[in-house]
């Protein structure tokens, strides 16, 4: 959908969008499991999660404002995807090692998009589309989600 977009501001909106949806899923997900497991979301190991994980998103969200400030959305896939891949990592620090793999690979799609902005859609896709399911396959398989 956002390639379809015309302009920048609505590639932004529509990748925004997809965010918010993809942010409400994974919390409720992992309210979920942490409900089953009887483990605390938001202290112990959890909190170590989101205080690894915080750093990077809010990094991002700072460096997307002032480049949407500057008119350089094209550099938003690359930066998106290299933070969120630095956030996978340091939030995921203390967890199983295919979290560390995936933030990896997030953090290799970044560079690549930040090499080839023409390409940013195709990299968030391959990103937060199939990175994630495939990922998410491997780790539900192996490690019960």
């Amino acid at each position: 959908i956002a390639a379809q977009q015309i302009s920048a501001p609505a590639f932004f909106l529509v990748w925004l969008a997809e965010a918010v949806l993809a942010l409400a899923i994974a919390l409720w997900t992992m309210q979920r499991k942490a409900r089953l497991h009887d483990i605390p979301l938001f202290t112990g190991p959890g909190a170590k999660f989101w205080r690894g994980l915080l750093p990077p998103f809010i990094a991002g969200f700072l460096l997307t404002m002032g480049l949407i400030a500057a008119d350089q959305y094209q550099l938003l896939p690359g930066i998106w995807l290299l933070l969120y891949g630095t956030g996978v990592i340091t939030g995921g620090a203390h967890s199983i090692r295919i979290v560390s793999i995936m933030g990896l690979f997030f953090m290799v799609l970044g560079l690549i998009a930040l090499l080839l902005p023409a390409w940013g859609n195709y990299f968030l896709a391959t990103g937060f589309g199939l990175c994630h399911i495939g990922f998410g396959l491997v780790i539900a398989r192996k490690y019960g989600g």
